[in-house]
């Protein structure tokens, strides 16, 4: 059962993202606009993974759903990248059940409504 949308600007093989509850925006059409994504996860009720502040300005003026998780990590390498989400994921998405918008920080874990 679908749960994610990846965002395009994330990696695609990503193990975290290899289940049946993840689908990569490349899988569906790669160069879909931020609305098409957001028309798609809603229509779907699915919660949108992104490092794009777009979706998570337009949460703030919707209700779910969808839900976003914006990861605001910052430039580090995959190894990193992965082994920093792999620590908090399963937190992350326990949030994203309660709030609308859940926000990852280097230092913390941030959620809105």
């Amino acid at each position: 059962m679908l749960r994610y949308i990846i965002d395009a600007n994330l990696p695609y093989y990503f193990a975290l993202w290899a289940g049946d509850e993840y689908i990569h925006v490349r899988d569906i059409n790669e160069e879909w606009t931020d609305t098409q994504i957001w028309e798609y996860a809603k229509e779907r009720n699915l919660t949108i993974v992104t490092k794009d502040a777009d979706f998570s300005d337009r949460m703030l003026m919707n209700e779910p759903p969808p839900r976003v998780i914006h990861i605001k990590l910052g430039n580090m390498k995959m190894r990193e990248f992965h082994a920093t989400l792999s620590k908090i994921w399963a937190d992350v998405c326990q949030l994203s059940k309660q709030y609308k918008l859940v926000r990852i920080f280097e230092d913390k874990i941030g959620s809105i409504g």
